[in-house]
């Protein structure tokens, strides 16, 4: 891994130089799916577009040096980026994990449990998950800030430790994205994106990423990435290096809006709780009267009532009838995840719109 330019120029450079041939500034779309062999015994590096792709390894090459990671794969979604991580790991692995965590991830590891392919360990506070990490844990994964309770955990603190148990670490960084949070440089063994949210930005791609700096892990990950196909396309691939080019931009932005929408939400009668790091996009609250919720979605103009985050429009979702619907009501309500709570991606709108959007819908 060499020494990195700034990140805002690593993006905004993203998949320029990569066609040698014609010297095109944005990367070409290679949509062939099989390559011609120079001569018998020979290749140009590219044979068959599962399993390489030039549109895909420029963009491959933007994501490992954002995570500063020394290896990259794209992939066809967020949940597979997430299954093609776990699936290098053996049958019986034990996994400690952050209860409050993506609907989807949890679907899928409940289906896992249920078919002894993995024992998962679930803890809500950093504390917790500490005390949960022994000899016999073989990964411990987090989000952080988790979804949509933001909660944030100190993963250099939790890597050394799961590290001294021989534990491996993974952390899904879709929320505060390589602009606020780098996991590799903390200690983290792989780092996972549903590049679908703030990597692409625009609600028009649907993919993931996986970065990491082991190669045995990597070489475990290049197989089954070949082997089970789940692999992004050349145009998604484009769009997605097109959209990380602005990604800092649009992080520095959403930050703002977010910053003041929070202190907005923080002060208005129709709210009683207020979840938000102070950086980010993401900000989750709580209403007083849980009734009003459908009045409070079906009164907003501006902001979009759509599962998903990440965008330069802003949304809003309902995490217990969307995102969280397939966490049993009991344990979301046991953690916190409750019918009043209600999530927001904040945008690159003016502010001032955002807010008069919602507070006349919290109090209309």
């Amino acid at each position: 891994m060499t020494k990195q330019l700034g990140l805002g120029t690593i993006l905004a450079h993203a998949g320029i130089k990569s066609d040698k041939a014609t010297g095109a500034l944005a990367a070409p779309l290679h949509f062939s799916t099989t390559y011609q062999h120079p001569e018998f015994g020979q290749s140009t590096g590219f044979d068959y577009t599962r399993t390489k792709n030039p549109t895909r390894a420029a963009l491959e090459k933007t994501l490992a040096a954002i995570e500063y990671a020394d290896f990259a794969l794209a992939t066809s979604s967020g949940m597979s980026a997430v299954v093609l991580v776990f699936e290098t790991f053996p049958i019986g692995s034990k996994v400690v994990a952050a209860r409050d965590l993506y609907g989807g991830s949890f679907r899928w590891f409940d289906e896992q449990e249920k078919n002894g392919r993995f024992f998962f360990t679930y803890a809500q506070t950093e504390e917790d998950l500490l005390a949960a990490i022994t000899d016999d844990t073989d990964i411990v994964y987090l989000e952080t800030p988790t979804n949509p309770l933001m909660i944030e955990f100190d993963i250099e603190k939790i890597a050394r430790l799961a590290h001294e148990k021989g534990a491996k670490v993974l952390v899904d960084n879709t929320f505060y994205s390589p602009v606020y949070q780098n996991p590799l440089l903390l200690g983290a063994d792989a780092v996972i994106h549903s590049a679908t949210k703030y990597l692409s930005g625009h609600n028009d791609v649907l993919a993931g990423a996986v970065m990491t700096n082991d190669q045995n892990l990597y070489d475990k990950l290049f197989y089954n990435h070949n082997t089970t196909g789940p692999t992004l396309s050349p145009f998604d691939s484009y769009l997605l290096m097109r959209g990380l080019k602005t990604l800092k931009l649009r992080m520095e932005k959403a930050t703002e809006n977010a910053q003041k929408i929070a202190a907005f939400l923080k002060h208005s009668p129709a709210v009683k709780e207020v979840y938000y790091t102070g950086k980010g996009g993401m900000v989750s609250f709580k209403v007083c009267h849980p009734a009003k919720i459908p009045a409070i979605i079906n009164h907003l103009e501006l902001i979009t009532f759509a599962e998903s985050l990440g965008g330069v429009e802003s949304l809003i979702t309902y995490p217990a009838t969307q995102t969280h619907k397939d966490i049993p009501a009991a344990d979301r309500e046991s953690y916190g995840l409750t019918d009043d709570l209600l999530r927001l991606s904040i945008g690159i709108e003016d502010a001032a719109d955002l807010i008069e959007d919602l507070q006349s819908a919290l109090e209309g």
